[in-house]
């Protein structure tokens, strides 16, 4: 069954199927069935919503059917949430270089559009906490465990999206305030017209990224640590 370009089936069977030993393989697969599924769609808060909802319930789902002691499904369910991390992580990449290439041309953070997709960028992590929540409480009494004590760690510590989200604002900041001092500004008509376009722009960024990965590079790690 595919639902938001997700191969839900597949992804339930290789969490219910895995060893303990392959974590890392879910982690990895996690990761590409969201970016596909991120790819194939406009970046937007509400895709990205959906997309994260329905990888979580796959997963869930998976773990359930496993016949793993609850260590080991634990270990998979976090390996999981890894991979859906790392995903979401590239996604907040991709909006700070959209948002970069704007500012760079003199686009302010007052302006609606701005406001907006930073507001989306720091409401990334607090999604991913949500689909794993909402994965969490429909979830078999079977994972139930595992899964409180996933999301305990996962919200102790935070992710990396989080971290990734906090050095794009740092930096998209420090440019648009250098962009005041150098008085440089963006006219109205041509701000608007790269605003109107900007969550395409974001999945064509993300592609991009994904591609350049595929070939052997790599996505430039997060530049500020979790707020506290």
């Amino acid at each position: 069954m595919f639902k938001h370009g997700i191969d839900q089936e597949t992804l339930i069977s290789k969490f219910s199927d895995a060893s303990a030993k392959q974590g890392e393989a879910i982690r990895k697969s996690v990761t590409e069935a969201t970016l596909k599924a991120l790819q194939g769609r406009e970046l937007n808060l509400t895709n990205i919503k959906q997309v994260l909802n329905t990888v979580a319930k796959a997963a869930s789902t998976g773990a359930a059917g496993s016949a793993l002691p609850s260590a080991d499904v634990e270990t998979l369910l976090a390996k999981g949430v890894a991979g859906m991390d790392s995903a979401l992580e590239q996604a907040v990449q991709a909006n700070r270089k959209a948002l970069q290439q704007m500012v760079d041309q003199g686009a302010t953070l007052r302006e609606t559009q701005v406001k907006k997709a930073l507001a989306d960028i720091e409401k990334m992590e607090d999604t991913l906490f949500a689909a794993l929540r909402k994965a969490a409480e429909g979830s078999q009494a079977s994972v139930e465990g595992p899964w409180a004590k996933v999301l305990n760690a996962a919200q102790g510590k935070g992710t990396s999206t989080g971290a990734q989200a906090n050095a794009t604002i740092t930096q998209l900041m420090d440019s648009a305030q250098k962009n005041l001092r150098d008085g440089r500004s963006l006219g109205l008509r041509a701000s608007q017209a790269m605003f109107d376009s900007y969550s395409t722009l974001v999945s064509g960024v993300l592609i991009g990224m994904s591609d350049a990965l595929q070939q052997g590079g790599a996505a430039p790690p997060a530049k500020s640590s979790r707020k506290k």
